[in-house]
């Protein structure tokens, strides 16, 4: 049976790091990557019951959506030209959620991202780039097998928006808000989807909330809470895809 190749591209060593305990049984992890790699390799094949093997490669790419776009354009690239294609891209991690939406330790699966912050401002407010005419600003999941992972790790599923400047007051999480009628932000997931989109390979983004979207409050932020989440998450994962229609997604 082929394994469902799998391309996990997270900010951050913590969060790859996340993703990758919850795909693998902890005794059987991969140690970190070497100095000078940055990606985790996660081969599972749970015999039995079904389950489909997975390979995946996890890497902590970078925080920001160019640095995102960049890693996972060039991991698309070298897959393609090993003759070993993506199945799926998955842009993974930590975020900040919209309340009441999305509360501290969810998990968001988006239905679509939003590049929140790319556009021009006006007197009559922002101008998405879309609107200018000079491009996209958002990009849907593949609906079927979102909606399908949604329901199966119990998560909310509405946009993820993608940021350059974290959102800093109870304004302009309430504008986001109401615009997009998003339910977390981060600002990866708008960079993985278009490096994704440009070479036909579907796209998810699943996060965990470890804060609220608005003011700065650092006492109150669950991190570690998410980090965890975010394992747990990647573990039912396993069982959603591995048990689930195979490649290729829509």
């Amino acid at each position: 049976m082929s394994a469902i190749r799998l391309l996990v591209v997270t900010a951050v060593a913590a969060e790859r790091d996340a993703a990758a305990r919850g795909l693998c049984p902890v005794s059987t992890c991969p140690p970190p990557p070497t100095p000078g790699r940055n990606t985790v390799r996660v081969t599972t094949g749970r015999a039995g019951l079904g389950h489909r093997p997975i390979r995946a490669d996890l890497v902590a790419g970078g925080v920001g959506p160019a640095a995102s776009a960049a890693t996972t354009a060039a991991a698309l690239t070298a897959a393609a030209a090993r003759d070993e294609p993506y199945d799926l891209v998955i842009s993974a991690g930590i975020a900040g959620g919209f309340a009441p939406v999305a509360a501290l330790g969810s998990v968001v699966v988006a239905d679509r991202v939003v590049a929140a912050d790319l556009g021009a401002d006006s007197p009559d407010g922002f101008l998405s780039v879309d609107t200018l005419g000079f491009g996209a600003t958002e990009y849907r999941s593949a609906p079927h097998l979102a909606a399908a992972v949604a329901r199966g790790l119990g998560a909310v599923h509405a946009p993820v928006l993608t940021v350059s400047t974290a959102t800093g007051t109870a304004e302009r999480a309430a504008e986001l808000r109401e615009r997009h009628q998003a339910a977390a932000e981060a600002m990866e997931g708008f960079g993985a989807a278009e490096a994704a989109a440009g070479q036909g390979t579907p796209f998810l983004e699943i996060r965990t909330v470890s804060n609220a979207v608005g003011p700065r409050d650092r006492s109150a932020w669950r991190v570690k809470e998410a980090l965890a989440a975010l394992r747990d998450a990647f573990g039912v994962l396993h069982t959603v895809l591995t048990r689930g229609a195979p490649p290729p997604y829509s």
